[in-house]
């Protein structure tokens, strides 16, 4: 029971720095933040496939990453939730493996351009509020695909053949 505990805390705060370090990277090269987010560490957002653990290690992660980079305070909020609705969507989709991206990629599309907006003030000139979040929807949702979806699909199957020396057994 103990070591299950334990076990569950180190795979969550690994999970955490992992995010973190890759958040970091991503906004090094300007890809962490704003309208156009190719974030690495968002295919960590496959992880709760593999782990419960996951789902308060991208919480975590996310929200340091946020308050780290410099986010606007809507952000470091409602950023860090979308990636927690999204973790927990993976989770409840776990059996279904295609499945995986598919939360992360819609929480963080239509939370995030909420965020870009009302957080941010960052409005188009020339555009309504609703055509410059749909516009942001495209934007987050692209990178989200690339993100999660591609990068997060090649990560679920390149960990798939080592998922119980990984992550034990759930």
């Amino acid at each position: 029971m103990k070591d299950k505990k334990v076990l569950f805390l180190t795979q969550a705060a690994m999970i955490a720095a992992l995010y973190v370090v890759l958040t970091f990277i991503a906004n090094a090269f300007g890809l962490a933040n704003y309208a156009v987010q190719v974030r690495f560490s968002e295919a960590l957002t496959i992880l709760p496939y593999f782990t419960p653990a996951a789902i308060p290690g991208l919480f975590i992660g996310c929200l340091l990453s946020n308050i780290l980079t410099g986010c606007a305070l809507p952000d470091i909020i409602f950023g860090s939730l979308a990636t927690l609705l999204g973790a927990l969507g993976t989770y409840a989709l776990r059996r279904w493996k295609w499945c995986a991206p598919v939360c992360p990629i819609i929480a963080n599309t239509i939370i995030v351009p909420l965020v870009l907006i009302y957080g941010y003030g960052l409005l188009i000139e020339g555009l309504s509020v609703l055509q410059c979040f749909g516009y942001y929807c495209l934007t987050v949702g692209a990178g989200e695909v690339i993100s999660c979806g591609v990068l997060g699909m090649i990560l679920l199957f390149a960990l798939q053949k080592y998922r119980g020396k990984i992550f034990g057994e759930h």
